[in-house]
């Protein structure tokens, strides 16, 4: 399933309108974030029931601003346009891990 950038403009409509998300929060200063971009797009291809998406920080305040980051990248998992976790990991198996808790197991 190919990943799909969101800005503050479109983030919380598309995120409503979404049954199953994820998002990764990044920044483009940010080694591990774009060390971590290839895996994020080729992880979603596991998840057919399940949108990925991407949020520049910096460039989408107000997106990056409706969840609370302590550390990136940052994931956010959404129901219905809902926070239910988010958690920052740069470990595949650990994304993954958190992906299938949240939102359901990969096919």
């Amino acid at each position: 399933m190919a990943v799909t950038v969101l800005t503050d403009e479109d983030f919380a409509q598309t995120l409503a309108a979404t049954p199953l998300a994820v998002v990764d929060f990044y920044a483009g200063w940010c080694g591990p974030c774009i060390m971590f971009k290839p895996k994020f797009a080729r992880i979603s291809n596991d998840y057919p029931d399940v949108a990925f998406f991407m949020v520049d920080g910096e460039k989408s305040p107000a997106a990056r601003k409706s969840v609370t980051i302590d550390n990136l990248p940052f994931f956010g998992f959404y129901r219905n346009g809902e926070l239910v976790a988010g958690q920052s990991t740069s470990k595949e198996e650990v994304f993954r891990e958190l992906v299938d808790t949240h939102l359901g197991g990969a096919s």
